[in-house]
C-alpha cells in the first residue's frame, strides 16, 4: 500500500530529499505518486508535521 500526504503538509521538502525513487513532488502541498510509491515508510519517519499516512 502507498502512502499519501494529507492536508497537514507545510511543504517543507524533507520527505522528497529522503524518497529512494523520486515518487514525491512538490506544490502547495506535496504529493506522492502510488504507482511510483514502494512502501518504504522513510518519509513517514522524517515528515515533521506526521502529515504522510497509508493511502486507502
Amino acid at each position: 500500500m502507498a502512502y499519501k500526504i494529507t492536508e497537514d503538509c507545510i511543504a517543507c521538502g524533507t520527505c522528497v530529499a529522503e524518497c529512494p525513487v523520486e515518487a514525491i513532488s512538490e506544490g502547495d502541498i506535496y504529493v506522492i505518486d502510488p504507482d511510483t510509491c514502494t512502501d518504504c515508510g522513510t518519509c513517514v519517519e522524517v515528515c515533521p508535521v506526521e502529515s504522510i499516512v497509508p493511502a486507502e
